[in-house]
């Protein structure tokens, strides 16, 4: 490509990005999407996540958990500086990339059931479109995470508010990680919502994938458990398991899997959009 192709990409990803940033914030059902999932994590972070703490911090509690799942397997999960942080990096590693289904399953399937996407292409290429779309759906994700690990630091500084600075250290850590963790899961949905006519069909799509393919791994772990070993890797969520029990900096040594996963994803939706006819 030529310097000013370049920059022209760039330029309309950005701008597709943003607009997809906006449609959240200034939109009513942007709003009423991002109200719903505030109150969601608000109780969460009143009841479960607020009460469940309060048990990290009893050494009697930690002692039975020891005694029945084995020292090593929660070692790392009673390291963390701040209680709270420890059960949101639990909740947060299911919820968010269930949550990242659901957000992300439009990305393309309203334009499929419009028949707008000759009207967007006129206007730019499907470069762009593809990852400004992308970008956009993972700046909604990482904003929705920031605000739930605020309200996080929060309640941790009400209980003591000497947490303040190991609450956003965790913070930061947490937020990094669960953005490397969703995008290969929103890359996934681009793809879907590029074949689906619906966000509610993409969805379905989704559910089927991961269903089919745990029945298909369990088979080929019958026969061939080398095999399904290293196909168990190829779908995303595939190390949240394991990470767990991780904290601080450890629990970067599984980025690497959603990364690859991430840039394979990627390639595969941008070459679909480049050779259907949409």
């Amino acid at each position: 490509m030529e310097p000013n192709a370049d920059s022209g990409l760039m330029r309309n990803t950005l701008i597709l990005a943003k607009f997809e940033l906006r449609k959240l914030l200034f939109n009513p059902r942007g709003m009423i999407a991002l109200v719903a999932f505030s109150l969601v994590w608000l109780l969460l972070l009143l009841y479960p996540i607020r009460s469940a703490s309060s048990f990290l911090l009893n050494p009697d509690f930690r002692q039975l958990i020891a005694g029945v799942f084995g020292e090593e397997s929660i070692s790392q999960l009673f390291q963390w500086q701040v209680a709270e942080m420890a059960i949101l990096w639990i909740s947060a590693l299911y919820i968010f990339p269930l949550f990242s289904i659901f957000v992300s399953a439009d990305q393309f399937a309203s334009d499929r059931q419009r028949g707008t996407f000759r009207f967007l292409t006129l206007r730019t290429g499907r470069d762009s479109l593809f990852l400004g779309r992308y970008i956009g759906h993972m700046l909604i994700q990482s904003l929705l995470l920031l605000f739930t690990i605020l309200a996080t630091v929060l309640l941790a500084m009400s209980r003591d508010a000497t947490l303040l600075l190991p609450a956003l250290t965790s913070g930061v850590i947490v937020f990094i990680n669960m953005v490397i963790i969703l995008a290969p899961f929103t890359a996934l949905m681009a793809i879907l919502s590029l074949y689906a006519n619906s966000a509610r069909q993409a969805t379905i799509y989704a559910i089927l994938l991961w269903a089919v393919s745990a029945i298909v791994l369990a088979i080929i772990n019958n026969y061939i458990p080398s095999i399904a070993g290293l196909l168990h890797w190829t779908l995303p969520g595939a190390q949240l398991s394991l990470m767990i029990n991780t904290q601080g900096m450890g629990s970067f040594v599984y980025a690497p899997i959603p990364v690859i996963q991430t840039l394979v994803l990627l390639f595969l939706g941008r070459t679909y959009m480049k050779r259907s006819s949409l």
